[in-house]
């Protein structure tokens, strides 16, 4: 690998809270780039950038996937016009592509509520599933967020838990009635475990639950539940800011409970669906209401 490539990697390993995922997609796509333009860093121009998107193109990649690899090279040359190894960030005059825009996937209510009643047993495994799938539709956290939480980032008293999110930003988010009985259950079943881990959420082991194993936890049970689409933690997250938001929550709200920098990240769930606009103009508008 080009060298000024190895040591922006290095800077963002020692620097930045970037996630391994993260990583080894700029490792991925700087190899790439450097495999197709065989030149120095300040050699390189807007041209021959285009030329690599377009050779992308070609090769019929997705627009995400060009998108993601376009915002590897403008953060890499921001970092080498920072560090004065080249005099301007190329990759800024390059246009990123145009990514379709997809409606967030979410459940019904009543789909929901299948899911969240698909654990059936007392046993440590079941009423752990059960702890992870009303934490998920009761706080709307993300797969890393919940996998990540210990158990002293639980608040029983307050109802509330501490996570840790993107860039390693804190928040407190509040947890529903339903999500605390179902965690108080697994915690009286996990204490007769006697597993010693500052983990929440463990494995059979007694090892931390993996993100992996909590999207596995997700899957089994939308299939029990015979839902119609697949399910993954993030179709719960749309799933808990749609319901939010159609029972009456504002956007700066759930911008907050989300965890979004930013409100326009929020902003997708604005969409509602037609049943949703047609029953408040049924009960909201004068003429609507039948005599």
């Amino acid at each position: 690998m080009n060298k000024y490539a190895e040591e922006f990697l290095n800077s963002l390993r020692a620097e930045s809270d970037v996630s391994g995922h993260t990583l080894r997609a700029y490792t991925k796509d700087l190899t790439e780039f450097f495999s197709f333009v065989d030149k120095e860093p300040k050699d390189i121009d807007n041209l021959d950038i285009r030329s690599f998107i377009a050779s992308l193109h070609n090769r019929k990649l997705n627009k995400t996937s060009v998108s993601r690899k376009l915002a590897a090279l403008r953060s890499f040359f921001k970092y080498l016009h920072r560090e004065g190894y080249v005099k301007t960030n190329p990759a800024k005059l390059v246009a990123s592509p145009k990514l379709p825009k997809h409606l967030p996937k979410f459940l019904t209510i009543d789909e929901a509520f299948s899911l969240m009643e698909s654990p059936k047993g007392e046993t440590f495994l079941v009423l752990r599933d059960k702890a992870v799938l009303e934490l998920f539709y009761s706080s709307g956290i993300r797969v890393s967020e919940l996998s990540g939480l210990d158990a002293a980032d639980l608040n029983i008293r307050e109802a509330l838990i501490r996570v840790k999110g993107k860039g390693k930003k804190e928040r407190i988010v509040p947890v529903g009635t339903k999500a605390m009985e179902a965690l108080k259950d697994y915690l009286t079943e996990r204490a007769l475990t006697r597993k010693k881990s500052q983990a929440l959420f463990l494995n059979r082991l007694g090892d931390r639950l993996t993100q992996r194993s909590v999207s596995r936890i997700v899957v089994k049970y939308g299939r029990q539940a015979a839902l119609k689409s697949r399910l993954g933690p993030h179709v719960l997250r749309h799933t808990f800011a749609t319901h939010l938001l159609h029972g009456g929550a504002d956007l700066r709200s759930i911008q907050e409970l989300l965890g979004h920098s930013s409100l326009s990240t929020t902003q997708k769930y604005t969409h509602v669906d037609i049943a949703h606009i047609m029953d408040v103009y049924d009960k909201a508008h004068p003429m609507a209401k039948k005599k």
